[in-house]
């Protein structure tokens, strides 16, 4: 079965390293024919992709969105939601983008105000300077953080510095996953849950919360990710099987961000053409 393919790749337009057409570069060198391009809650990066897309080549124009699920202990634990061949203009999916680059801009400047009232030697502006075009997330601050000398990876600035226990933090309220789900149905588009075994999500996401979400219009897992191990792959597969839906790989590539090859994790082409043939608009290219 032919897997050229990966659904789950970043930019520069969010917190990846690469803009997109040294993206399409390292791809073309990766042997991949699709590219899922999903920055972070933005559709920002589609004009460029749609525009720069080489031939031979197509883009599934996506966007990673940053949702919530209670525990059960009614602890709210972070779930991504990939949403493939929406309609951006859609006004749910409009306001939420809006909501969020208004609450993560106000969030990554108080977690920087506190890395600098606790004496550490970085400043807002050089974040903003990373950032570019996004609003300022928790990986500009640990680039900055390296660029410094405080820290020797984003890896370790997360780990040290930017989790969501430690002292630096500020809360982010997130989208609920069932809401995600619904909206990004509602707009036409593919909902698949984001490496539903990573971190903490894996206490969250249990086959029976799975199953719920399927009438809401969850149509995939991502069973492939360089997070999973081979318990875990096999586990959603299984789950994947019985609940009728699509089954993904894909590397979550950053750049630089995170040590993680493009393509290192595939989609198999006919679920591709599934994607493609379950969404509101075509692919970039071909």
């Amino acid at each position: 079965m032919s897997r050229t393919a990966d659904l789950h790749v970043h930019t520069s337009w969010s917190d990846g390293t690469d803009s997109v057409a040294e993206l399409f570069a390292a791809a073309a060198d990766a042997g991949l024919t699709t590219l899922g391009i999903t920055d972070h809650d933005t559709a920002a990066h589609w004009d460029e992709a749609a525009e720069l897309v080489p031939p031979g080549m197509r883009v599934l124009p996506g966007t990673e969105f940053s949702t919530k699920h209670p525990g059960p202990d009614g602890t709210l634990v972070s779930v991504h939601l990939l949403g493939y061949l929406f309609d951006r203009h859609d006004p749910a999916i409009v306001a939420e983008w809006e909501r969020m680059r208004t609450e993560r801009a106000g969030r990554g400047a108080r977690i920087v105000e506190n890395l600098i009232a606790a004496g550490l030697p970085i400043t807002l502006e050089r974040v903003e300077e990373i950032a570019g075009n996004s609003a300022i997330g928790r990986p500009h601050i640990g680039r900055a953080l390296v660029e410094a000398g405080v820290v020797g990876s984003v890896g370790e600035a997360f780990t040290e510095l930017l989790n969501e226990k430690g002292p630096y933090y500020a809360s982010l309220r997130a989208l609920p996953l069932t809401e995600g789900i619904a909206m990004v149905t509602a707009a036409g588009g593919v909902p698949v849950i984001a490496h539903p075994r990573a971190r903490a999500a894996a206490t969250v996401l249990t086959r029976q919360v799975l199953e719920s979400m399927v009438p809401l219009g969850l149509a995939g897992l991502e069973v492939e990710h360089p997070d999973h191990d081979a318990a875990a792959r096999t586990e959603l597969a299984g789950i994947a099987s019985d609940l009728g839906l699509l089954q993904t790989g894909s590397s979550d590539y950053h750049g630089t961000n995170k040590t993680l090859r493009i393509g290192q994790e595939r989609t198999s082409d006919d679920v591709v053409e599934q994607i493609i043939e379950r969404g509101a608009i075509a692919p970039f290219g071909g």
